[in-house]
């Protein structure tokens, strides 16, 4: 397997969200967050950015046992839910993980 290189292009990390106090929207948020983690690739394109501070489309497909077109489509549902984010570099997109919504997904873990 070709190991992903490190990269710095991604944009600033957000601020982490505060865990709602109401419990609706703590189990609304949960459950959007966890919606988004629960594909075993979807997981392992987070692990895979955890360990990084960037990579590129093309080194995430090289982890990964999956076509490019699949593993954009997983990209794509993880951004929308606030747990990666990404941004153009020349002709490449670099992803990072959105550290404050992890932490907030295991906060609202934590909190079951």
């Amino acid at each position: 397997m070709k190991r992903p290189k490190s990269t710095s292009c991604c944009p600033p990390a957000r601020p982490t969200p505060p865990v709602p106090r109401d419990e609706a929207a703590a189990n609304e948020q949960l459950a959007r967050l966890a919606k988004a983690i629960a594909h075993p690739a979807r997981v392992a394109i987070i692990r895979l950015l955890v360990r990084h501070e960037g990579c590129i489309v093309g080194d995430i497909v090289g982890e990964l046992p999956l076509a490019q077109s699949t593993v954009s489509q997983h990209l794509k549902q993880l951004k929308q839910a606030g747990l990666i984010r990404g941004e153009v570099d020349g002709p490449r997109v670099c992803y990072c993980v959105e550290p404050g919504a992890v932490a907030l997904l295991k906060a609202l873990v934590a909190g079951l």
